[in-house]
């Protein structure tokens, strides 16, 4: 069996003395792993970084074998990611959630909004909007999708403004308004709109992330990547 395809690393683990496992995203094969001989060696190390883009040749005598990945590198940004702070925790939070996503299964629209997000990292008034609907994105792969079309209760599709934490369905300002301490804030810029700023990404990180924690998190006995936290309070902290 062998393939080839490209995609981003999402983590790296020893394996013995000298060799590596990898994760890769790619768009044709999903979410894949295989043994990288010499992984450890000071030649690859700088190629074997998540957030890394790499074109992969996978290959194993049978298909359900872990397999082995020899790697050409196509994109390096881990190395710049690594000195920011606010940036490591955006890439370190996209590898832990797209480890949501089943083995050996193809997610092309995942794949693609993920490498979006990563070549805008360097521009930070931009990323973290495109993280948020990148979060929204996984939501519908995995199942969860939210429905923001019109709203829950009038059918309107003008002046949506919460979620229902109980449905994920958009509810209206004025349908809304008395029970806004129960409802979640749909920011905007998810519905088209421009960011009005700060406030406006966190809000949707909330929105995303209660999901995220209801359907994906607790049914799997796990916690939210504290990269993740990390991430929103440092953006809470920014004016715009």
């Amino acid at each position: 069996m062998e393939w080839r395809d490209q995609g981003v690393i999402l983590s790296i683990r020893k394996h013995g003395e000298t060799s590596a496992i990898a994760e890769l995203l790619t768009p044709g094969h999903g979410r894949c792993m295989g043994l990288v001989r010499g992984g450890r060696s000071r030649m690859q190390r700088p190629v074997l970084q998540p957030g890394n883009f790499v074109q992969a040749t996978w290959r194993a005598r049978i298909e359900d074998h872990l397999g082995t990945f020899v790697f050409e590198p196509l994109k390096l940004s881990a190395g710049t990611i690594m000195e920011n702070s606010f940036r490591l925790s955006g890439l370190t939070t996209l590898a832990c959630l797209a480890q949501a996503l089943p083995e050996r299964e193809p997610h092309e629209r995942i794949y693609d909004a993920f490498r979006i997000v990563l070549d805008a990292i360097d521009d930070d008034d931009l990323w973290p909007a495109l993280f948020v609907r990148w979060e929204l994105g996984l939501l519908d792969e995995l199942g969860f999708g939210l429905d923001l079309s019109k709203c829950a209760v009038t059918g309107s599709r003008e002046g949506l403004s919460f979620v229902s934490p109980k449905t994920g369905r958009a509810v209206s300002s004025e349908a809304g308004e008395p029970y806004r301490d129960k409802l979640l804030r749909l920011p905007a810029f998810l519905l088209g709109g421009a960011v009005s700023g700060s406030t406006d990404i966190v809000s949707g990180f909330k929105l995303t992330g209660y999901f995220l924690e209801r359907h994906v998190f607790e049914p799997r006995g796990l916690e939210m990547p504290q990269s993740r936290q990390r991430m929103i309070d440092e953006l809470a902290q920014r004016t715009h």
